[in-house]
């Protein structure tokens, strides 16, 4: 009786932070269009039309608003890297920053994310953390590029993030999970269409990306494992490759490009935006699944033989479909 009861609360929350996620997002929508915060198409982009740029605003939204009901002055410094790396990003989607300010910004939001999360006393592993986060937060970044697949990677993680906290070892209170969930459903409304009413914008997918990143960090902490990075493989499989095939071409891996695998997917090849979203989703539920079994059983190595199927699907693919010359040949 008592799960049930759980079950049908947490359905009326996500309703009702469904709602107010809805007015928010249409408030922001007026705004927008005010201050003419418009995404325009160009040489890189995989839209054509004007749309609404920085709709993920109501990611940070989602957190800090319960954090400010629940008043949990331990997350406080959390809640300023948060806040920080929020706004500074939402400043870039308006009006194009220095990058010396938006990096500076973002080394210190980082920095009070690993200051927030007990039990990191190394320097030598707390270098290491630093330079892992602000990867995955780029990396989120720069996988932002085709409408749904933020939003429905990131239903994927954080739900699984959601099952883990009910069934493993409590992360954060579910609370905050219904929250983001509810804001991620209303982002999908609007995004998760063919032709999207809005884009994440920086402020969306660098948000995301370092909530799932405290998530992921508290996670390890409490059950005294990192496998939990997995939850992040397909994009960092696709990542990484990315990189190491610009670098083989001789290009500046920091310079905006579209060169990721799904961006040939939907934008050379001609494949539905929206199918290669649901594959990148679809393929990291996969290897969550293999991940959390050999969590639970104690054989880390199937976790590791998933991502290296996953690693050997992704080069077969990527080799059939665009070839060795146009991978690692300057075009």
């Amino acid at each position: 009786m008592f799960p049930l009861l759980k079950y049908i609360f947490d359905m009326i929350a996500l309703l009702c932070w469904f709602i107010v996620f809805v007015l928010i997002e249409m408030v922001y929508f007026k705004i927008a269009d005010i201050y003419n915060i418009i995404d325009k198409p160009n040489h890189r982009s995989s839209h054509q039309t004007l749309t609404i740029r920085g709709g993920g605003i109501i990611f940070p939204i989602a957190l800090l608003l319960p954090l400010f009901i629940t008043m949990q002055q331990s997350w406080l410094l959390f809640s300023l890297g948060l806040l920080a790396i929020s706004l500074i990003s939402f400043l870039d989607d308006v009006i194009t920053l220095n990058n010396k300010v938006r990096l500076f910004t973002q080394s210190m939001s980082v920095a009070l994310l690993l200051w927030s999360v007990p039990n990191f006393s190394h320097i030598l592993l707390l270098i290491f953390l630093f330079i892992l986060i602000t990867g995955i937060i780029n990396a989120y970044n720069f996988m932002d590029g085709i409408n749904g697949i933020t939003a429905l990677y990131s239903i994927v993680t954080i739900g699984t993030l959601f099952w883990l906290s009910n069934s493993l070892v409590t992360i954060i209170p579910d609370v905050f999970f219904i929250s983001l969930l509810a804001s991620l459903l209303v982002f999908s409304f609007f995004n998760v269409r063919k032709k999207a009413k809005c884009f994440a914008g920086d402020v969306g997918s660098v948000s995301m990306a370092f909530i799932i990143c405290f998530l992921l960090l508290s996670l390890s902490v409490k059950t005294g494992s990192f496998i939990w990075i997995l939850l992040l493989g397909i994009y960092g499989i696709d990542t990484v490759f990315t990189i190491i095939c610009r670098l083989s071409r001789k290009e500046p891996i920091f310079k905006a490009h579209r060169s990721h695998f799904y961006q040939f997917l939907a934008n050379e090849y001609g494949l539905n935006p929206l199918f290669v979203s649901f594959l990148y989703a679809f393929a990291q539920l996969l290897l969550n699944c293999a991940v959390i079994f050999a969590y639970k059983a104690d054989k880390l190595l199937v976790a590791g033989a998933g991502l290296f199927v996953f690693l050997l699907i992704y080069t077969i693919f990527r080799l059939r479909f665009e070839g060795r010359y146009r991978l690692f040949t300057a075009y």
